[in-house]
């Protein structure tokens, strides 16, 4: 029988089917990668020096170990399978590193570190963010593989353990292997789709900016019945200050902090997009934030402010007494289409020319900052793996311009130059990060039909 692009999608769907996935996901999720965890640097380089290796045994990968330039912190696994040097190059990513397993906190004690299959959801820290979803690209390359017996393309696999963490060191290793890395594109597995019921591709990311706001009056606290009224108080200060960079529904008053523009293939991709409503989660307030945009222009090609913290004197016992200081961390996403280092600046001009110039910025950096990058929608790349998609899916798929949360796609757009398209294959309400972390059976089994047809053609010749 002649290899079929049909055949590869039945591979793959018998991976499922016959429990090859699960089995081998068990594996993955067994390892307790937890990054953010002290400790953790025997099991994340037990994933990338046993645990992947052995996934991937007879795929005809070369594979390395490549130490993280900073010690304190987890390798990268590459493995790379050169057919020929004329064809493209594919560079898959994933991320084996988890954040804290939460253990005890799961409903009816369930283990983070094993995967309990109840009907459609399988529960485990891992089965979405992010093994299960490189597990797709690799079986879904397996798949490939048997029935051309060849990939026809170039594949290189990098699967990194910092990802939970800001992906510490990770662009000094692309820097330093710059070649062993090299592309033609990046494709990435991660992230929660916007529906469940059609299939998705992200073009980037939006960047984070942390920093706090802190009014220091003076080193100590004065009784307020002899003091209020007469002393200055940090609070209301900090108050006023907070309350010039937003108005009360919600629109950012700081001059710079929005985009000019957003690219006409931008606002077309944003248009396009389809929601679907899980319950459970919170409905969108209509009335706050930026005036004359829609849910979606607001999350996916402007900028967001958030307060996530804020003191002043002792909340959990209050005294009577005018305090000394106040402060609150405030946290920015933002597009590509604002530079991150233009933010702050222009905080600092905002706030001198309302008379707050005693309010202190404070950058913070508890942990490396993704950059904001995106892919142009237009990218070739593109409408390559959109027009795959929709072959196997019988339907398009949402076009996201750029995630809403934060991924290292910039390092791989400014190190490598490469165009990056992420394939997701969760739910808005799989609860990552949390306790009772699962997969959708479904969407598992959608993704490796997806993947397949995305191999199999980009094999066939098509090109970006």
């Amino acid at each position: 029988m002649q290899p079929s692009r049909d055949g590869a999608l039945r591979r793959a769907e018998e991976c499922f089917d016959s429990g090859a996935y699960l089995e081998a996901l068990r594996r993955l999720v067994a390892v307790p990668t937890e990054s953010q965890m002290a400790g953790s640097q025997p099991a994340l380089a037990r994933y990338c020096e046993e645990t992947i290796p052995a996934l991937m045994e007879g795929m005809g990968f070369e594979g390395r170990v490549i130490p993280n330039p900073n010690p304190s912190f987890g390798p990268v696994y590459v493995g790379t399978r050169i057919e020929d040097p004329a064809l493209p190059t594919i560079l898959v990513y994933g991320h084996g590193d988890v954040v804290r397993g939460l253990a005890g906190k799961w409903t009816d004690g369930l283990d983070p570190f094993a995967v309990t299959v109840k009907g459609d959801k399988w529960y485990g820290r891992g089965t979405v963010d992010n093994k299960g979803q490189h597990l797709i690209a690799i079986e879904a390359l397996r798949a490939v593989i048997a029935e051309r017996g060849r990939l026809g393309f170039n594949a290189k696999v990098l699967v990194e353990t910092g990802e939970e963490q800001g992906s510490p060191g990770l662009r000094d290793m692309i820097v330093q292997h710059r070649e062993a890395l090299a592309a033609d594109v990046f494709i990435g597995l991660d992230g929660p789709r916007q529906t469940t019921f059609m299939p998705e591709l992200k073009l980037g990311a939006r960047g984070g900016i942390a920093f706090d706001l802190v009014v220091h009056l003076r080193n100590e606290a004065h009784h307020s019945g002899h003091w209020g009224g007469v002393l200055r108080d940090p609070g209301f200060v900090l108050a006023h200050a907070l309350t010039s960079i937003m108005d009360q529904d919600g629109k950012i008053l700081v001059e710079g902090w929005t985009p000019k523009s957003v690219p006409p293939g931008v606002r077309q991709a944003i248009a396009g997009l389809v929601f679907e409503d899980i319950p459970g989660l919170p409905e969108a307030d209509p009335k706050w934030g930026e005036p004359g945009l829609t849910k979606a222009e607001k999350i996916f090609g402007w900028t967001s402010v958030i307060v996530l913290a804020q003191i002043t004197g002792h909340p959990d016992a209050p005294t009577n007494a005018v305090q000394g200081e106040a402060r609150a961390r405030l946290q920015i996403r933002h597009t590509a289409d604002v530079p991150a280092k233009d933010f702050l600046p222009a905080l600092r001009a905002h706030l001198d020319a309302r008379g707050f110039e005693g309010v202190q910025i404070v950058p913070v950096a508890e942990r490396d900052v993704f950059g904001a990058a995106r892919t142009d929608p237009y990218n070739p790349w593109v409408g390559v793996v959109a027009e795959s998609m929709t072959l196997t899916a019988g339907r398009a798929p949402n076009i996201v311009p750029n995630s809403s949360g934060s991924n290292p796609s910039d390092m791989f757009i400014e190190e490598l130059g490469l165009p990056v398209l992420w394939i997701p294959n969760s739910y808005a309400g799989c609860n990552q990060h949390g306790p009772d972390e699962h997969a959708l059976a479904p969407l598992l089994r959608e993704g490796l039909r997806l993947m397949a047809g995305i191999w199999w053609d980009i094999g066939e010749g098509k090109r970006g």
